[in-house]
């Protein structure tokens, strides 16, 4: 082997050395994307919760533009959270682009099968499946959660997702009545908000 070519090969294995110890290290990025979903849909829903109660007269095509709004402002902040944490160091990791497939395919999901609920909806002219959509929510974060403890192996990502699942029944369970608000507001600040909010400062650890 030539001088050039053990120089070329040494380069090689330095550059898959250091991309294994990025990957090693680099901090999970998906917090500002789960504290973003958990305030636009959070407070979607106390607002649902307050229609609910009598406390706030919105109904019919009320209450749907204001679960619009929610998606649409969401959807807007997430262009900008995702184009801002491309540009951090870390972010193209094997890890970092699995848990973003799984998160991105769990958005897919909820999104999927609102629109069925709505097509349903506007078919048989009885919404009453959509009380059905926060257990799909959680099941999905479940799911997106599970994934992502098991690429990092981190049991407290794996528990969130166990608690999304649990969540899930108990919403299914109080789906018709007024208190599934409370509850997903409840299982939103404890598995979207917080844990957000918790990656968001190991990502700033990291860094600094």
């Amino acid at each position: 082997m030539s001088q050039h070519s053990q120089t070329d090969f040494h380069s090689d294995i330095a550059y898959m050395k250091s991309l294994a110890e990025e990957g090693r290290h680099a901090p999970v990025m998906v917090g500002p994307i789960l504290v973003a979903a958990a305030l636009w849909f959070g407070g979607a829903t106390a607002v649902q919760w307050l229609i609910a109660l009598g406390r706030v007269p919105l109904s019919g095509w009320g209450i749907m533009g204001m679960w619009v709004g929610a998606g649409i402002g969401f959807a807007a902040l997430l262009y900008v959270l995702i184009r801002k944490i491309d540009l951090k160091t870390g972010s193209q990791t094997k890890d970092n682009m699995a848990i973003g497939a799984a998160w991105s395919a769990c958005g897919y999901t909820i999104f999927g099968f609102w629109l069925v609920l709505l097509a349903f909806g506007f078919s048989s002219q009885n919404w009453a499946m959509m009380s059905l959509m926060p257990s799909v929510v959680m099941i999905a974060y479940g799911a997106a959660w599970m994934i992502a403890g098991q690429i990092v192996r981190k049991g407290w990502m794996v528990l969130t997702g166990v608690v999304c699942f649990a969540g899930a029944v108990a919403l299914g369970w109080f789906a018709f009545t007024h208190w599934i608000y409370l509850i997903y507001l409840l299982l939103l600040a404890s598995v979207a908000l917080l844990p957000g909010v918790y990656l968001m400062k190991l990502a700033a650890r990291a860094r600094g």
